[in-house]
C-alpha cells in the first residue's frame, strides 16, 4: 500500500533550491481530512513551515483546506495554522540550518500513507530570476540532447 498524493506544490521547486526533504505528520480536524479526500480541495501555492513558541514547535502557515460540503457549525477554518509532527531533535536540527544560513521550509506535497496524512517539507534557499533562466536553459539542452540521441538511435 503506497502513498496516494493529495496536493503537490509545483512552484516550490521552481521558486527554490530544494537541498532536504522532510516528513512530518500533519495535525487535522476530522471535517479537514474529510476535505482532503476530495479531489482539488487544497492548495500551498503560499505556504510555508514556520517554528514557533519556547517549545520550538513546528507549524504550517498559509495553506488552504476548502470546508468540507457536508460538514455544520462545526466546520474547520480554511487557513488556519496547523501544527506539524516531528521528532525535537529534528526540528531543532532545522531551526539551526534556518537561523544560519537564511534556508526556508515549504512544503512540496501531501499525501496519504496508510490512511494518514503527511507533509513532505524541503529545505530551500530561494532562487533569483539569473538562477530560474539557468534551470530552464539546461532543461531545454537536456531535452534537445535526448531528441538527438533519440533520432540518431533510429537510423
Amino acid at each position: 500500500m503506497g502513498e496516494k498524493p493529495i496536493v503537490q506544490n509545483r512552484m516550490a521547486r521552481r521558486n527554490y533550491e530544494i537541498l532536504d526533504t522532510y516528513e512530518a505528520g500533519i495535525c487535522l480536524q476530522g471535517t479537514e481530512v474529510k476535505s482532503l479526500r476530495e479531489p482539488g480541495s487544497m492548495t500551498l501555492k503560499d505556504a510555508f513551515a514556520d517554528i514557533r513558541g519556547q517549545n520550538k514547535e513546528l507549524f504550517l502557515v498559509g495553506a488552504y483546506i476548502n470546508p468540507y460540503k457536508m460538514g455544520n457549525i462545526h466546520n474547520h477554518e480554511p487557513e488556519r495554522p496547523r501544527k506539524l509532527l516531528m521528532h525535537k531533535r529534528e526540528i531543532e536540527r532545522i531551526a539551526q540550518r534556518i537561523a544560519e544560513k537564511g534556508y526556508t521550509l515549504v512544503p512540496l506535497k501531501l499525501y496519504f500513507t496508510k490512511g494518514i496524512v503527511k507533509v513532505q517539507l524541503g529545505l530551500g534557499r530561494g532562487k533569483n530570476v539569473h538562477d530560474k533562466r539557468e534551470t530552464i536553459k539546461a532543461r531545454e539542452s537536456k531535452l534537445e540532447m535526448q531528441r538527438a540521441m533519440k533520432h540518431l538511435g533510429r537510423k
